[in-house]
């Protein structure tokens, strides 16, 4: 559903713009309401309502007697926020999620299918630099025909 790579700059007031084509795709599947959260390698995830909801429901069947299901759940959830794109297509990010993802003021904003995912632009650059290079590698070991 989300594809592609966009640069942006925070504003002022901590806000970034939402590509205008995953605005588009928002608004063709009526979505308003999404979600941003910590991701993995110091992104952040975003997530459709809709999305969001099938992946709560996944993590809330984890068993909370194991320790580890207890930390990613408090933090994953504790870092989550529901936003909705302002008339600007614009949302605001929360300086401690600001502070996990290390963003300043730039961004780059990526889709992965089922979800965007915010970069601070230093760690997008370091990200994709360490691993272009295995592409390859990382698709004959995970793609099987």
């Amino acid at each position: 559903m989300f594809y592609g790579e966009y640069e942006h700059t925070l504003d002022k007031k901590d806000r970034i713009i939402i590509p205008a084509k995953f605005r588009e795709i928002f608004k063709e599947n009526y979505v308003e309401r999404f979600y941003v959260t910590r991701g993995l390698d110091r992104c952040l995830f975003v997530f459709t309502e809709e999305t969001w909801k099938n992946q709560e429901k996944k993590f809330r069947e984890m068993p909370f007697t194991r320790p580890e299901a207890r930390r990613f759940n408090r933090l994953y959830f504790s870092g989550a926020v529901d936003v909705v794109c302002d008339k600007q297509g614009r949302i605001l990010i929360p300086s401690y999620l600001k502070s996990y993802a290390t963003i300043n003021e730039h961004v780059v904003v990526i889709g992965v299918s089922d979800r965007i995912e915010i970069w601070a632009k230093e760690k997008w650059k370091e990200f994709y630099d360490e691993n272009q290079g295995s592409f390859e590698d990382l698709a004959e070991k995970l793609i099987t025909e």
